[in-house]
């Protein structure tokens, strides 16, 4: 963004502080109007004809400028891949745990990379990978949604899940542990003491 002196353009469009337009002139007429108002000529659209520029505190628009950038990154919500790994032979307890790994990685909002790896003599059934894909991808469908259908990459097939934002589960909050004097069993009676 260009400003004061380093504005080359032969005629510019000048807006002052308050917004109100001041017309086209020379930017060295321009600049003398606002070095008399203590202030900058900023370049604010190069790219018009004429260039727009605004007589404006610089300093001041770079502070306000950053502080509405940090703001917004502040908002913004990271998004993640985590992967599930699985294997042609993956166990019925296995695949659960996995299974369940990958619907608490979309309820936390996450994306899931489902991936399966195709070893020496598997690559013959490949079908049976699809089998274990395709029944995770069912499994889920509650609260995740299919971004990337399964396909093969080399000796590894994948999918890539995404959070179903309609019917998003939240993970259940942690349980905060009580006050001592909460965790004492009912039935239990203070001790007094007789002097």
């Amino acid at each position: 963004m260009r400003t004061n002196e380093r504005i080359r353009a032969r005629e510019v469009r000048v807006i002052d502080e308050t917004g109100a337009q001041l017309g086209v002139m020379p930017p060295f007429e321009a600049l003398k109007i606002a070095r008399e108002r203590s202030l900058d000529l900023v370049e604010i659209s190069p790219n018009a004809v004429p260039p727009v520029c605004k007589i404006q505190d610089y300093g001041k628009f770079l502070y306000e400028k950053d502080k509405s950038e940090r703001a917004a990154r502040k908002t913004q919500k990271v998004i993640v891949i985590k992967e599930v790994k699985f294997s042609v032979t993956v166990d019925e307890h296995d695949y659960q745990t996995k299974k369940n790994q990958a619907v608490r990685f979309l309820g936390d909002g996450d994306k899931v990379k489902a991936s399966l790896r195709f070893k020496g003599r598997q690559m013959a059934h490949r079908d049976l990978g699809y089998k274990i894909i395709n029944r995770l991808i069912q499994d889920v469908n509650e609260v995740g949604v299919v971004e990337f259908m399964p396909r093969m990459e080399g000796t590894t097939l994948h999918a890539i899940l995404a959070p179903n934002k309609a019917k998003q589960v939240q993970a259940p909050p942690k349980a905060k542990p009580e006050a001592s004097a909460a965790a004492a069993p009912a039935d239990a009676v203070p001790e007094t003491t007789t002097a």
